[in-house]
């Protein structure tokens, strides 16, 4: 049988189920309240699990532990007078055991009807089969919620990735590694805003939709605001609102949000990401790489247990202090055939990016051509926690220009598994300096790179006011969960990624 002739198959098959169990959703209506709302959850599965599991049959019988349960019918077996049945709830699973002599003859036979994905409550007493497994006596046993579409296949789960992706609901359903990755991710969210209370910063809120993009290179979603009239532009960055606040006195603070980014898509890049952005006033580049490397650190101990983590087979060591190079420092590192004259030899760079398959950069100098250079020939080797330091200031629009060297500024971006995972520098906050770069990306602009900042008259404005010496730092969520998760792509840690139409 062909896969198409597979597919029609299992689609035939799957309308008669749905068919089949729409008719016994009708008959339920007609007797009662079909989708009933009464039902009072007393303990989560976890819990009992975690609490009685390894009590002997004997005290369980001395307790008589009442409880009321309710989750999805995951398995199902009928025998007879008896039958067993594993709920699913939000925490965990638990067996209940029906029969004749607890719910009654007529809910015991009404029960033989109800489908695997079925929402069951079960009320009842705890105790221990000859197996040993904590189940859950039931007393009484009712429908709660009608499953019509059946359950992917138990035993495969659902095998499709595209689908998983598309149908995250089935796929937490059916998936324990899945249900994990994200109440991971919920953690690793959770323990940076901790680390960031901590430190005493203040969480924030700033504009989604931003009269000019700004805060990154990068091209924009655009959209209409009909009241006003006006383009509006889903935000890149919350970097210069955030500013912005620290300009007016908020010293230290901090924003997890969306991003959006009307980019390629790969298997670590979806147009709406999550980030942490987060600046100090008085403070510089160096407190932005320590600040990173204990939130890092510390979200690793939480959801890994440990500071060394495995990703793709391989160990990542992430308790040690992270590796720094400058671009050049890297590029040599890993290629040490190259030599200081070539690498200083503008001519020479561009040859050998071409040489490598790589694109040019569109902003000229030799820096920018380095950086480009470093993406293809050392950028993928940085596996374990990496900082690249000061950044050439044609490709940094808003970050400090070094006092030593006027043609590199306080920059780093972090790498780790050969991704980019930080990207932090000391903030420009000479007004002037910045209305300058500011116009040098409008040029950029105009000579088609769509990328290029616009220039942002009223963030001029702001520093005008005074905005102090200012430490500042991004780290992309979703890169940070695909690592200590494991993950091989960003959908994976994306709860519904974007997704072409079916």
């Amino acid at each position: 049988m062909s896969e198409r002739e597979q597919a029609s198959s299992l689609s035939q098959d799957e309308n008669q189920i749905m068919a089949e169990r729409r008719q016994k959703l009708k008959s339920i209506r007609e007797k009662r309240v079909a989708f009933p709302n009464d039902f009072k959850r007393s303990h989560f599965a976890k819990d009992l699990q975690e609490k009685h599991a390894g009590k002997d049959k004997e005290a369980l019988e001395a307790e008589k532990i009442e409880v009321a349960v309710a989750g999805r019918m995951m398995l199902k077996r009928v025998m007879g007078k008896a039958s067993f049945a594993t709920l699913q709830d939000g925490s965990g699973r638990i067996q209940a055991y029906i029969a004749n002599d607890g719910v009654g003859v007529e809910a015991h036979a009404e029960f033989k009807h109800f489908d695997l994905g079925d929402i069951i409550a079960i009320r009842g007493v705890l105790f221990k089969t000859k197996t040993g497994e904590l189940t859950v006596q039931a007393s009484e046993v009712r429908l709660l919620s009608k499953n019509i579409r059946p359950l992917p296949e138990k035993f495969h789960g659902m095998t499709d990735q595209e689908q998983k992706y598309r149908q995250r609901y089935a796929d937490l359903i059916m998936s324990e590694e899945s249900r994990t990755t994200f109440i991971k991710r919920s953690q690793i969210v959770q323990k940076i805003r901790d680390v960031m209370v901590s430190e005493g910063y203040l969480e924030v809120e700033t504009p989604m939709m931003h009269p000019i993009p700004g805060g990154a290179t990068a091209k924009p979603f655009v959209t209409h605001h009909n009241a006003l009239d006006m383009p509006l532009y889903l935000r890149i960055a919350p970097e210069l609102y955030l500013k912005r606040l620290v300009v007016g006195g908020l010293e230290r603070v901090f924003e997890i949000n969306r991003n959006f980014r009307n980019e390629g898509m790969s298997t670590r890049h979806n147009p709406e990401f999550t980030m942490i952005e987060f600046y100090e006033a008085y403070s510089d580049y160096q407190r932005m790489m320590e600040m990173t490397e204990n939130i890092i650190r510390r979200c690793a101990e939480t959801v890994c247990g440990s500071t060394t983590i495995s990703y793709n087979g391989k160990e990542v060591e992430l308790g040690k202090p992270f590796d720094r190079f400058t671009i050049v420092g890297a590029i040599k590192h890993y290629n040490p055939q190259y030599t200081d004259e070539q690498l200083a030899d503008a001519a020479w760079v561009a040859s050998e990016i071409k040489r490598l398959g790589g694109k040019l950069p569109p902003a000229p100098g030799l820096g920018s051509l380095q950086l480009a250079l470093f993406e293809e020939c050392a950028e993928g080797l940085l596996w374990n926690p990496t900082f690249i330091i000061d950044y050439p200031v044609e490709v940094s629009p808003l970050a400090r220009g070094s006092d030593a060297d006027p043609s590199i500024t306080e920059r780093f971006e972090l790498f780790i598994v050969g991704r980019e995972h930080a990207n932090g520098y000391s903030e420009l906050n000479d007004p002037e300096d910045q209305a300058a770069r500011f116009m040098s990306q409008v040029a950029q602009k105009d000579a088609g790179d769509d990328e290029a900042m616009h220039y942002d008259a009223d963030y001029i404005r702001a520093m005008e006011y005074g905005l102090p010496p200012t430490g500042g730092c991004g780290i992309g969520i979703d890169r940070l969960v695909m690592l200590l998760t494991d993950a091989p792509s960003i959908r994976d840690v994306i709860l519904f990624p974007q997704m072409r139409p079916e």
